[in-house]
């Protein structure tokens, strides 16, 4: 793990400190601009032959600020991502982190104003939601898109959803 911006070397501290001492890091005392705000934020971790390994995130601000919010889904995305047993010690070289900064999300009403490039997707159901970021590999079309965000959160194809767009500032 070897970070360069900001958000990526925090993610790598948190997991670091936390998968080696049971450690939860506390942000730095000076946090940087760009991590004071409040916003959603994904941590995504991948091996270094470009395999997900945990990928865990809010679409919503859930804490003070966004170095909180990076350093407890840091912690999530390499210890509570149900698909993945928690990341051991010897993983921890291996492993490429990046956090995706969301944008607020807005609420759209045709497939005319998505973009699976550009924007991600939050789908609603009842109190069913799943979201897939943008920009992902092998998602092509918006259908594709809203479809695996469908999937995720069991919502049938027939059923009404709710819509949502959001932008990522990734951080690799």
């Amino acid at each position: 793990m070897t970070g360069t911006s900001a958000p990526v070397k925090l993610a790598e501290q948190a997991i670091r400190a936390y998968v080696e001492r049971g450690e939860l890091i506390e942000p730095p005392a000076e946090i940087p601009p760009q991590l004071q705000g409040r916003a959603g934020a994904f941590v995504s971790i991948h091996r270094r032959d470009g395999s997900l390994r945990g990928c865990i995130g809010t679409f919503e601000p859930t804490t003070p600020n966004l170095a909180c919010e990076i350093i407890q889904n840091a912690i999530s995305a390499a210890t509570r991502d149900p698909r993945f047993p928690p990341v051991c010690p010897e993983e921890l070289d291996d492993l490429v982190i990046s956090v995706d900064v969301l944008s607020p999300p807005e609420r759209v009403y045709s497939l005319e104003d998505l973009d699976p490039k550009r924007y991600g997707v939050i789908v609603q159901s009842g109190w069913r939601r799943g979201l897939l970021l943008p920009d992902l590999e092998g998602v092509e079309t918006s259908e594709q898109q809203l479809s695996i965000a469908m999937r995720k959160a069991g919502i049938a194809p027939h059923e009404d959803i709710i819509v949502w767009r959001f932008t990522v500032n990734r951080h690799h």
